[in-house]
């Protein structure tokens, strides 16, 4: 196995070329009608200049920025591990906005080339790579947070369609989705991980209604989406009817790989930012302030060699439950060290951080709000040790 170094260490000469033509491109491209658009978007604000970042996600597609580890018979470039993680840091670094294709291209995409038939991968994945169809994840259940394995949406094969019926809950930008990836119990009578489907279902038809959640900031990027006998072919269907649920932890393991490179230099950005309001406030002279932004550059340390080492053993011939915890641990990390800056941020600001208008935030009372989400979405805290602790440490199951 390489050694977190090896899989993001030093640059070869071929990568040393690789980082000068990322930066250089988005040096480039990021002016004129694009120039605006820094910095914008991501969790929380998902609703800037939305239209716009889609232009700008077509503008990387037509450049061959998108999918990049993809094999090149699917669109991709064949990037090396290494490249990849240089085009997230360099893209994160650029602040370049953040991208509306996310769901597609680093979930649904690995998880079609993993799982998915031949014919599949070539209906689906040349819209995901040129971002003209989006994707959203169909996954939570009011009934069925966390706790993926007691879903209840239902869909039955009738003739050479299946009909989806049921309700499910935070999903991501389901207003703006073309297609949803949809765990549903596909056998009556099952429970938990047991007979459920992974199926492809279009967003746009008359079974399928759209309700937005208004969230503590007043923006709304999460919904609820309700299936009233929605349909979608036989053959939407990936990995095999009723074994959907490796299919399922497949697309898990892939939301938390290599584009969390770059997310923590976007947080290292929102820490270096808030250190500056501490000196300028006088808030960094208080010693309890100042070590809790010391703990926090180390915890960003903690979570860069984490994810470099999860990297560097990569996705094939690896023990599910090592892959499991490698995810939790992740998860945990980063949404307890993101919830805390939020918190930190509040400390720092003082009486001030208190007053605000409901359609006036400022941008760190944003990230207060919205990191109390961190912890839930994606998989709670609680699930995360459950997981550790069971699936990994081998320790007596919870009493359920």
């Amino acid at each position: 196995m390489q050694t977190p170094d090896a899989a993001a260490g030093s640059d070869t000469s071929a990568d040393v070329k690789f980082r000068a033509d990322v930066r250089e491109w988005l040096v480039e491209n990021l002016e004129g009608e694009f120039r605006e658009l820094r910095g914008l978007g991501g969790p929380g604000r998902e609703h800037e200049a939305f239209d716009e970042r889609l232009e700008w996600d077509r503008h990387l597609a037509a450049a061959g920025w998108t999918c990049l580890g993809w094999p090149e018979q699917y669109g991709g470039r064949d990037a090396t591990l290494r490249q990849q993680v240089i085009f997230h840091e360099e893209y994160a670094k650029a602040d370049a906005p953040s991208r509306v294709s996310h769901l597609g291209e680093e979930l649904l995409g690995p998880t079609l080339l993993a799982f998915g038939t031949e014919e599949q991968k070539q209906r689906f994945l040349p819209g995901i790579r040129s971002v003209t169809e989006l994707w959203c994840q169909g996954y939570s259940e009011p009934g069925a947070g966390s706790d993926l394995a007691a879903v209840t949406t239902s869909a039955r094969l009738e003739g050479d369609e299946w009909r989806i019926n049921g309700q499910k809950i935070w999903t991501s930008l389901a207003h703006l989705a073309d297609w949803c990836f949809v765990i549903a119990r596909t056998e009556p009578g099952s429970s938990r991980h047991h007979g459920l489907s992974y199926l492809l279902v279009p967003m746009k038809q008359d079974g399928v209604e759209v309700r937005p959640i208004i969230q503590l900031t007043g923006t709304a990027e999460f919904n609820e989406v309700f299936f009233d006998d929605a349909r979608t072919e036989a053959s939407l269907v990936v990995g095999e009817p009723g074994k959907g649920w490796g299919v399922a932890m497949g697309t898990l393991t892939f939301e938390r790989g290599i584009s969390t490179v770059g997310q923590q230099i976007r947080f290292a950005r929102e820490l270096s930012d808030l250190e500056s309001v501490a000196k300028s406030n006088g808030a960094l002279e208080n010693p309890v302030i100042a070590e809790r932004i010391d703990q926090a550059w180390v915890g960003l340390r903690v979570m860069r060699a984490h994810a470099l080492r999860t990297l560097a053993s990569g996705h094939d011939n690896i023990d599910p439950r090592t892959a499991a915890g490698q995810a939790s641990v992740s998860k945990l990390l980063w949404a307890n060290w993101h919830r805390d800056l939020g918190e930190l941020a509040m400390d720092v600001l003082g009486a001030p951080g208190l007053i605000a208008l409901p359609d006036d935030l400022n941008e760190w009372q944003r990230l207060f709000l919205f990191s109390r989400a961190d912890t839930i979405y994606g998989g709670s805290n609680e699930v995360q040790r459950n997981i550790i602790s069971e699936r990994v440490l081998g320790l007596p199951r919870e009493a359920r």
